[in-house]
């Protein structure tokens, strides 16, 4: 790092010392989803570094492709497959590793808390603001100690060993009530994270079944709670009931115009006075901006505290005029759709990674005194998995597909998307092994506390200052390997 001159500043020293003069100028990338991964690339790829260093700032070492997630969460995909290590995708870039707290773009200053150490500072001549967005939750009881998100793979390999986990502990449990706890599952949210999460997951865990004597397919219960009155609302109304027949065939409810009340411990209760208990609870019911813009940035935001941009993706204030020197892109701006206008882009990655190109190529041609262009981009469509060998899918505004054509289209279109060649070769190839071995369903919930039996099996500690005397199993330990050596 010392050739970019990545040198902190510690927040006592931010109130006095002003920035150091670069020789080098400094760009600095908030995230590295979707959108920092990208500029970050094109950028390096344009700029040669005696033009600018390139800093990328995330608190996970690896970008996150979304749309894979509910194929890792079923076993489709290993989960380190739908990842883009930062250190391998970003050659030539700084990586550092932390979560931004705090921007003071007009210091040109991000405050910086890594996961070990205390939080500190970085100087830039540039920000680039990709810093996604988060679960939208609300404060609706027991939900916070309950459920679990379905937003980064950490989460989607967490569900899949915990549906797994229920099967093997339901499969050996004779309580009916507790077995049928143990076999509901329950997704709050229809739109395409929701949907293809829960049909991505009941496909998997039906298929687990065969591996069951005790536990019938009909014995697992899916349940889907959604607030409005359609599922799928990216996609046009018809092709949005078709998907819920089909999901309703495979045995899947649905209660939309609904809400979720409360389900402390597991006991769920909606809005329109349906009760039962569920052991699993996923969370799917959208996203918000990152709250950092609006609770710890000088940037100026929207009513749904999402950065202002113009469609240039240059930060703007609310009059218009131009905040120098910042940018914005993806779920966490409000980023003009030109070609409908008084609309927004949608927060999916279709976009992201279009905007994050035009968003680094405007960078580029404004350092060399050229004029920015709009960010415009028409949808090549939509296209969604319902599970294996079945999809929904339209696409260029006439095409519209369903059963195994769309869940080709989708796993098509994915897998091009999917930054780096590695991951892509890693991810057909995953694909070709399920294909002639099956889905993996092993279940390895301790992956979530590996020292839970070490902890159990370790004697508890003397009190500071005792002589421990450890002769009598010192002793025992010595007999039993001298037998052994002997044998």
């Amino acid at each position: 790092m010392p050739q970019n001159d990545l040198t902190s500043v510690t927040p006592a020293q931010s109130a006095v010392a002003a920035p150091k003069p670069r020789k080098i100028p400094r760009i600095v990338v908030l995230g590295g989803g979707s959108v920092g991964l990208y500029v970050a690339r094109r950028l390096r790829k344009k700029l040669r570094k005696a033009d600018a260093a390139i800093v990328v700032i995330d608190p996970r070492p690896y970008m996150t492709y979304a749309p894979f997630l509910p194929e890792a969460g079923a076993g489709s995909i290993d989960g380190r497959d739908v990842v883009a290590p930062h250190r391998w995708a970003l050659k030539g870039v700084d990586v550092l590793q932390g979560n931004v707290t705090h921007i003071a773009h007009g210091n040109k200053r991000v405050t910086i808390q890594p996961e070990v150490g205390d939080s500190y500072e970085i100087t830039y001549d540039e920000l680039v603001v990709g810093l996604g967005s988060v679960s939208r939750t609300l404060p609706i009881p027991g939900l916070a100690e309950t459920a679990i998100g379905f937003k980064n793979v950490e989460e989607a390999i967490a569900v899949r060993n915990h549906v797994l986990n229920r099967l093997d502990v339901a499969s050996s449990t004779w309580d009916a009530d507790l077995r049928k706890r143990m076999l509901t599952f329950t997704f709050i949210g229809g739109g395409f994270a929701g949907v293809e999460a829960i049909a991505e997951i009941e496909d998997m865990a039906r298929y687990a079944t065969r591996n069951y004597p005790t536990i019938e397919p009909g014995d697992l219960r899916f349940v889907m709670i959604e607030g409005s009155g359609r599922i799928l609302p990216e996609v046009s109304e018809p092709m949005g009931l078709w998907a819920m027949e089909q999901m309703k065939e495979r045995g899947i409810e649905f209660h939309l115009n609904t809400f979720l009340s409360s389900c402390i411990d597991g006991h769920v209760m909606t809005s329109t006075g349906v009760e039962f208990d569920s052991d699993t609870i996923v969370w799917t019911a959208g996203v918000k901006a990152n709250p950092v813009i609006k609770e710890a940035s000088d940037l100026p935001f929207d009513k749904l505290g999402r950065v202002i941009v113009l469609p240039t993706l240059q930060v703007a204030d609310e009059d218009g005029t131009v905040v120098d020197d910042a940018w914005a892109a993806g779920d966490c701006a409000a980023v003009p759709d030109v070609l409908n206008p008084g609309k927004f882009c949608p927060p999916n990655a279709q976009h992201a990674i279009r905007e994050a190109k035009k968003l680094a190529d405007n960078i580029v041609a404004k350092r060399a005194g050229k004029p920015v262009h709009e960010y415009a981009h028409k949808s090549v469509g939509v296209v969604a998995s319902l599970g294996l060998y079945k999809g929904v899918a339209e696409l260029f505004g006439f095409l519209k597909l369903r059963g195994f054509l769309a869940w080709a289209a989708h796993r098509s279109y994915h897998v091009m998307a999917m930054p780096t060649g590695n991951r892509k070769i890693r991810i057909v190839i995953g694909w070709m092994g399920q294909f002639l071995m099956g889905r993996e369903i092993v279940s390895l919930g301790s992956v979530h506390d590996p020292r839970d039996e070490f902890r159990k099996a370790a004697v508890p500690g003397a009190p500071a200052g005792t002589k421990v005397e450890q002769k009598a199993e010192s002793s025992a330990e010595t007999a039993e390997k001298g037998a052994s050596a002997s044998a």
